[in-house]
């Protein structure tokens, strides 16, 4: 699932629905929205028309009342009610910040500015988000770019609905998805220039953790700081977000299915990594980084190997790299493995145990091949990857101390391998 909803005006559109909650439950898809700038849109287009299809009953605007009259507000319609509550008091002007400005510390900062400034703007957000909640009407969120005072609002819903904080962290970072479109709007707005500072438009992690723990040293608890800081009772409040917004999670799945990627899959492949390295890092795995792989990587993995797509129903659920070498691991080997990259599962909405599927897969598509091994790599930092792949039967074999992807210096990984039962047909594929 691409929390991204796409818009051709609008570029941080987001479904909260699907997020896990720590006691089993999840929040209910198609009722609570996060999105920038409604303002883009005008009645008569696609953006409008899609804006229509999900139903809003509620929108609350969280910018100025001159960013609104400068820079437009959602088209007025019948089907749903506008609300203006500004929670940013304290304006400030991100794009002339200096290169030399930490985005964690000073956005976090701000963050906290705005839950002390804006406590009757947010008491009236949370009073009309519990309310749509209570009609089941969906509602929708948002400022000028969808990050700041939208990730600052959905921080605080998620929470009270009792959505874990790495989570909460991850939901905020999938800005960094939109960055690129939304650097580059500013740049047509402004004459082709530049930002000054390096990180507007970013959502870099450490933004939110340093919030919340500056909300908890403040107040103790998201919780303490709705009673104390709001004057609202968090425990009611709690209740009535949880019984309307949140649902069993999911115990049955449709069966996987698999196929190989095309390049018209290139897109989504890169998103899906994008995705995946965001979540990682959201809990404090130095492994993978966005922007690390592009449309070509993919390409090219198609072309002088294999890319597979793993399904539940109709939706992505994820993917994987099938190599037929691999000298900068395991140097030059004869012909007798499968190398094992890039398995990833679309973060809160696959199925459990899908990692493990997509390994089974890939190993049965190794031996069709006529080829005994099932080999692949993790960094040797993550102690957490390896003992996953160990479980899976894979046994660790060596350690290559200075591979090099290109992209970058060389790093240490572990080395692990998987003797597979030969069940290979006359017959077998060669791989292309």
């Amino acid at each position: 699932m691409d929390r991204h909803i796409p818009f051709d005006a609008l570029r941080n559109v987001r479904d909260l629905g699907g997020y896990a909650t720590a006691d089993g439950h999840r929040v209910r898809p198609r009722r609570l929205f996060r999105a920038d700038g409604l303002g883009k849109m005008h009645r008569g287009t696609a953006d409008w028309d899609r804006f229509l299809a999900l139903g809003i009953g509620t929108v609350i605007d969280l910018r100025h009342d001159w960013e609104v009259e400068r820079q437009g507000r959602v088209p007025e319609h019948p089907s749903f009610t506008y609300h203006n509550l500004s929670i940013e008091h304290r304006p400030y002007d991100q794009p002339s910040l200096g290169p030399e400005v930490e985005p964690g510390p000073y956005l976090a900062e701000r963050y906290m500015e705005v839950a002390e400034d804006g406590t009757k703007e947010i008491r009236r957000a949370l009073e009309l988000i519990a309310d749509a909640a209570v009609a089941d009407t969906p509602l929708v969120f948002h400022c000028a770019s969808g990050k700041d005072r939208t990730g600052e609002m959905a921080a605080l819903v998620l929470a009270l609905l009792g959505v874990p904080e790495p989570t909460i962290v991850e939901d905020f970072t999938l800005t960094e998805l939109a960055s690129p479109a939304l650097l580059a709007d500013w740049r047509a707005r402004n004459g082709g220039r530049t930002p000054n500072w390096p990180g507007y438009g970013r959502a870099p992690e450490a933004v939110m953790r340093l919030f919340l723990a500056a909300l908890r040293t403040r107040y103790g608890s998201v919780e303490s700081y709705v009673t104390d800081a709001l004057e609202l009772d968090a425990r009611a409040l709690s209740a009535t977000l949880r019984t309307h917004l949140l649902e069993p999670a999911p115990t049955t799945w449709p069966p996987l299915t698999y196929r190989r990627a095309t390049p018209a899959d290139a897109r989504a492949l890169v998103r899906l990594r994008d995705t995946a390295a965001l979540w990682q890092l959201a809990r404090g795995i130095d492994q993978w980084k966005p922007g690390e792989k592009d449309e070509n990587h993919f390409l090219t993995r198609m072309r002088e190997g294999e890319v597979w797509l793993a399904y539940t129903g109709d939706h992505l659920a994820g993917a994987w790299e099938l190599w037929w070498d691999d000298p900068a691991a395991w140097g030059l080997r004869p012909p007798e493995a499968g190398y094992i990259h890039r398995l990833m599962a679309t973060p809160h909405t696959a199925p459990p145990g899908v990692g493990r599927a997509m390994l089974a897969e890939a190993e049965s598509r190794i031996t069709e091949t006529g080829r005994s091994y099932a080999r692949l790599d993790c960094l040797a930092s993550n102690p957490r990857l390896r003992a996953y792949y160990e479980s899976a039967g894979y046994g660790v074999v060596g350690e290559q101390r200075a591979k090099t992807d290109g992209t970058g210096g060389p790093y240490a990984v572990t080395l692990l391998e998987k003797r597979l039962v030969d069940r290979v047909s006359p017959s077998h594929t060669p791989p292309a």
